[in-house]
């Protein structure tokens, strides 16, 4: 559905809607997350995952990750998958994951901090 604009100020709140998408998908940020978008992965509900973490991240005001999507990374069962590189280096791996686990990962993990071992497919880091 196209948005009608009427007035200077609807241009001005698209504009600034699409500022906020491209922000997100770009520039050096703290986290990178990157959603598993394959064809198995389009298959399992990649779609539903991203467009979760995606409204999560804006309703959670989170400024310092940024969102990607790639192709298959070869764990096909285990998709949709989610692989986050926090600002230390270490990478984790979240599988099986649906619109409400994607939600907990931008919650627990990107905004506090905490990774949510019970999605946790594989980690480099220590403790996880």
């Amino acid at each position: 559905m196209t948005q009608k604009i009427t007035s200077p100020a609807d241009l001005a709140a698209l504009a600034e809607k699409a500022k906020a998408g491209l922000d997100l998908r770009s520039g050096p940020k703290e986290m990178k997350i990157t959603v598993h978008m394959g064809t198995c992965g389009i298959a399992a509900g990649a779609r539903d995952v991203i467009a979760a973490m995606m409204a999560e991240l804006a309703a959670d005001g989170v400024e310092n990750a940024t969102l990607h999507q790639t192709g298959c990374a070869g764990f096909c069962d285990e998709e949709p998958m989610v692989t986050l590189i926090d600002k230390d280096g270490a990478v984790f791996r979240y599988g099986r994951l649906d619109k409400a686990k994607a939600r907990e990962i931008v919650s627990e993990h990107v905004v506090r901090g905490v990774p949510v071992n019970e999605y946790l497919i594989k980690s480099d880091a220590e403790g996880a």
